[in-house]
């Protein structure tokens, strides 16, 4: 799966982007027909504790999944927004049955 990160008003670390990979690699081996996904990485109300809001759109035949998480940080947000995606894949793979 072909995964882009997109940063809205900053610019993510290396690690930051190897984590996120990391994690959409893992939820390939889940869910292999998914075709390509975009992250979306932005810093909400910078003045507030959870500000970090991830979004995650995986497209795939007959399905796109969606997930938007806010955490205290990126990291924790895309950790909720996949495991939110597997479960969307879940219910996606029991329709399918």
């Amino acid at each position: 799966m072909e995964v882009t990160i997109q940063c809205i008003k900053f610019d993510a670390t290396d690690k930051l982007r190897d984590y996120i990979n990391k994690k959409m690699s893992k939820l390939d081996k889940f869910f292999d027909k998914a075709i390509s996904a975009t992250v979306y990485l932005k810093v909400t109300k910078p003045e507030s504790v959870d500000n970090k809001e991830a979004e995650i759109t995986i497209n795939a035949p007959n399905a796109k999944l969606f997930a938007s998480k806010i955490a205290n940080s990126f990291e924790q947000a895309v950790d909720e927004c996949i495991s939110a995606l597997e479960r969307q894949v879940e219910k996606n793979k029991n329709k399918g049955n």
